[in-house]
């Protein structure tokens, strides 16, 4: 007993021990306890439907972010359109989209534990700053140039947000279970699948955006970004969203590019003082349609994006019609001094103009009494040109494309005018569809065999382009004249290599006879003196200058790529020539 007694007392000794060392480190039976109901709550809540939604949410999320930055890419572009116009802003956009994908996926780790914030968490903050650094950068825009300032205004905007984008789309396809599949789709997958999604996000917004841009005051360019920020906060809500007020507030108070009335009322505050009278705004399916005046000079414009779709000189009112800025616009009207062999009278002739502009061309038809209807396919266009440049109409505008109007009543009503005027919007490079072959012959069915046709075209002789679309006209009209507004600038040409001009194309559908054109007369100018400058036809271009060349081909709608690489060259000079019409200070607060 003695001996048992005493060989169990080093047992007690140890237990208690044990205890005290189990106590000591908050071991204890009814941890352990708990631990193993934890465990099995979790082996029991770890069920398929649980795994399903867990990898539903991650892929849902991927989806979300890839989305919003497939927007806000195409939405970038369209901010930088009206100060760059939209072709100069498209020369690097996707060049550092891809960048920013890239470097973002490659140094997800490295941002992740490098940056005193996650990269899902700083994307609401990026997005909200966006507006603001746009508008700011906007106004050096005379420094950077057409071909840098996208770039750099780009590199400090939305590169950041492609980067943390993909850094975080990078962060959740980790926790994605993968493991089902081939090594090299699970390796090589993600990343495709992501860029993929992303260019179809891209793709969509181009093709919807417009569709609806302008229907609501919110439904803008700046309205976009400010709705995918909110997406941005939504999406990923912090307590580093307090870092977002004070680009919220500069946004909706100091942001004149936003369309709200304090923000209208600030911009023609600042117009009016350096000598502009702001009218009014819209954007629309072509673009940012303005109205603005010059105080000091007496003329008016409209402007869609970062070109003049025409104006009028203010102080000349009072006439029969407006007086032109642009001396290609009286051009036009000498489409009907084209002789032919069986002359027609104003009242009895029809005419078809293609894009209004601020209505000049189809102004002077109606005045002279011709049967004129107007295609447009921007009804701000319409509306704007009605209220402030006194559009004159005896017919009911076709507010449709142009393309698919014209294909429909060239086959219903051919040979229906005697003038056809094609006056289209180009901004620096060409409207491709309303300048192929099979566009130009619907327009040559609709006119009469005796009839006259008058193109206006802006760009740069010294490129191919121009030579591409008049062989095009060539193969559809055999006899054509061409006649640029102004007179080449030596100096321009020698030390620039750019000859950027206005020109009217006059063309008629016969080849019997050479194309001629009556002597203008005092009615014909309708007491404007622009008239009397530019109805005379000076400054004819010879007609083999503009058929070298030949290997270029012509512009069909299956092969328009030949014009695209000649676009950004004739873009970029477009800007220039536009800063000199009007200051830089205009085209930059939109």
């Amino acid at each position: 007993m003695a001996s048992k007694s005493s060989s169990s007392a080093p047992k007690k000794g140890k237990a208690a021990g044990a205890d005290s060392s189990n106590t000591a480190t908050g071991f204890t039976p009814e941890r352990f306890e708990r631990e193993l109901k934890d465990l099995a709550d979790k082996a029991k809540s770890d069920t398929f439907s649980n795994r399903l939604l867990e990898q539903l949410n991650i892929y849902i999320r991927i989806l979300l972010l890839l989305a919003f930055l497939g927007i806000y890419s195409y939405v970038s572009q369209l901010n930088l359109s009206p100060v760059y116009g939209s072709i100069p802003s498209s020369i690097w956009h996707a060049k550092l989209v891809m960048g920013g994908c890239f470097l973002g996926w490659a140094a997800n780790t490295f941002l992740r534990d490098s940056l005193p914030i996650n990269p899902v968490k700083a994307l609401p903050i990026v997005a909200v700053c966006i507006p603001g650094l746009q508008h700011y950068l906007g106004t050096f825009s005379q420094t950077f140039g057409p071909q840098w300032g996208p770039v750099v205004t780009e590199v400090f905007t939305l590169l950041p947000l492609a980067i943390f984008t993909s850094a975080s789309v990078a962060d959740y396809w980790e926790g994605a279970r993968l493991s089902m599949l081939p090594n090299f789709v699970s390796d090589a997958g993600p990343g495709i699948g992501s860029w993929a999604l992303f260019k179809l996000f891209e793709s969509q917004a181009a093709v919807y955006l417009p569709q609806i841009i302008g229907k609501l005051r919110v439904l803008t360019r700046l309205g976009f970004e400010l709705i995918l920020a909110f997406a941005y906060m939504a999406f990923s809500p912090s307590k580093y969203l307090v870092y977002t007020a004070f680009p919220f507030f500069h946004t909706f108070l100091l942001n004149t590019h936003l369309q709200s009335p304090a923000a209208t009322q600030s911009l023609i505050s600042s117009m009016m003082t350096d000598g502009w009278l702001f009218i009014e705004r819209r954007e629309s399916v072509t673009g940012y349609i303005s109205v603005v005046q010059s105080i000091q000079q007496g003329f008016r414009v409209m402007r869609c994006d970062h070109s003049l779709l025409g104006g009028e000189w203010i102080d000349h009112r009072g006439g029969p019609v407006s007086e032109p800025i642009y001396g290609v616009f009286a051009m036009l009207e000498a489409v009907r001094l084209a002789e032919a062999a069986t002359p027609v009278a104003d009242q009895d002739a029809k005419a078809l103009v293609i894009g209004l502009g601020v209505g000049t061309t189809p102004s002077a038809l109606v005045s002279h009494g011709i049967n004129t209807t107007v295609v447009e396919m921007d009804p701000v266009v319409y509306e704007f040109a009605t209220k402030y440049f006194d559009l004159k109409e005896n017919n009911p505008p076709v507010l449709q494309d142009a393309v698919s109007y014209t294909a429909e009543l060239a086959k219903t009503a051919p040979a229906t005018y005697d003038y056809i005027v094609h006056d289209v919007f180009t901004g620096g490079a060409e409207p491709v569809d309303l300048f192929t072959l099979e566009f130009l012959q619907g327009l040559h069915a609709l006119l009469k065999p005796d009839g006259a046709i008058a193109i206006n075209y802006a760009g740069d002789l010294a490129l191919p382009a121009p030579k591409i679309i008049y062989r095009t006209i060539k193969q559809v009209f055999p006899t054509c004249r061409i006649f640029r507004e102004m007179p080449p600038d030596a100096e321009s040409i020698k030390t620039k290599g750019m000859d950027f001009t206005n020109m009217v194309i006059f063309c008629k559908k016969s080849a019997s006879s050479p194309l001629t054109f009556r002597r203008p007369t005092t009615k014909d100018f309708l007491q404007s003196s622009a008239r009397q400058e530019f109805l005379d036809l000076r400054n004819e271009i010879p007609e083999p200058s503009m058929l070298i060349g030949e290997e270029e081909g012509i512009l069909t709608k299956n092969d328009t790529e030949k014009l695209a690489k000649w676009h950004e060259k004739s873009a970029l000079g477009h800007w220039s020539l536009m800063r000199t019409a009007i200051p830089a200070k205009v085209w930059e607060r939109w």
